[in-house]
């Protein structure tokens, strides 16, 4: 790392007035000179390697990537921190003020643990010593509104994985290939987005949970609703769908993931969910999202 040079007050001051791009660089080098515990990038090969993660249920789909990256080969371990606070601002959240719960967990057993790369799912304790932190991504300083939630814990480790391919694999639901599915958080609704248009297509289904099923069934009447008893389940549904439309929440992670036909409604405020490869699209506007539907409708 270059050397740093800590400014006085008065240097600090007089660079952001002649150069303020230059003052937010100097404040970011102060911000790494502080950083005492970095992740570690150098764990030598072993035979079995364990990893942490206290974030959401999405931040951990977005996460397996990097964890079957940096496993290959070996037995792997994952251990889900739960009951750590979440911060959310005034949007309602279902898990309230944390990030992850004990049905949280019990929920992704299924789905993570059929996954080849998984080889144990267990909850963490404090006195665990993981091989990877994958939490700290949220110590450093990185702005993680923006980019792409799936490279975050690329920049840990400074490794790489194919995005375009899929990482979840699950036996699609042949029951619903001929349903839209759709989900859609209270967080992460892009502004003047309207979706009852969708009244016009024979078989849409909701998934997610009630209070969200009955916002989207005031613009779509007909829209049926489904409870997953796991997330193995949901992933099934996705997977056997015709195509799926959601905005940044957990469900849009698992189609992102299996990689199928999906639309994304991205959020302003916060566009750090990113579309890779075949079979996706974004948007940002109702004409466009409409058009998408329809392309996909007819196409698929």
């Amino acid at each position: 790392m270059a050397a740093y040079k800590k400014m006085t007050l008065i240097e600090r001051k007089l660079l952001k007035l002649k150069d303020s791009e230059e003052y937010k660089n100097q404040k970011y080098a102060e911000q790494l000179f502080k950083i005492s515990d970095w992740p570690k990038i150098d764990v030598p090969k072993k035979e079995a390697y364990t990893f942490k993660h206290s974030g959401n249920a999405g931040d951990i789909i977005y996460s397996l990537p990097t964890i079957r990256a940096l496993g290959e080969g070996s037995e792997t371990t994952l251990f889900l921190n739960i009951n750590q606070p979440g911060h959310y601002g005034k949007r309602h959240h279902p898990l309230g003020n944390v990030m992850l719960n004990d049905k949280m967990f019990d929920m992704l057993s299924p789905l993570l643990l059929g996954q080849p790369y998984i080889n144990s799912l267990k909850k963490f304790e404090p006195n665990f010593v993981v091989d990877y932190d994958l939490d700290q991504i949220r110590s450093l300083p990185i702005k993680l509104a923006y980019g792409h939630i799936a490279r975050w814990y690329f920049y840990l480790y400074g490794i790489n994985a194919d995005l375009g391919k899929p990482w979840l694999t699950v036996t699609p639901n042949g029951g619903v290939s001929d349903y839209i599915v759709v989900a859609r958080s209270h967080r992460y609704r892009q502004p003047q987005i309207d979706h009852s248009f969708l009244k016009k297509y024979p078989k849409v289904m909701f998934v997610g949970v009630e209070e969200e099923y009955k916002d989207m069934k005031e613009m779509v009447p007909s829209i049926e609703f489904v409870k997953v008893k796991d997330f193995l389940e949901l992933a099934q549904l996705i997977a056997g769908c015709k195509f799926f439309i959601g905005n940044q929440s957990f469900p849009f992670s698992l189609a992102e993931a299996l990689k199928v036909n999906r639309v994304l409604e991205v959020y302003h405020l916060c566009p750090n969910v990113v579309v890779e490869g075949s079979k996706g699209y974004d948007f940002f506007f109702q004409s466009q999202f409409e058009k998408i539907v329809e392309t996909l409708y007819e196409e698929v």
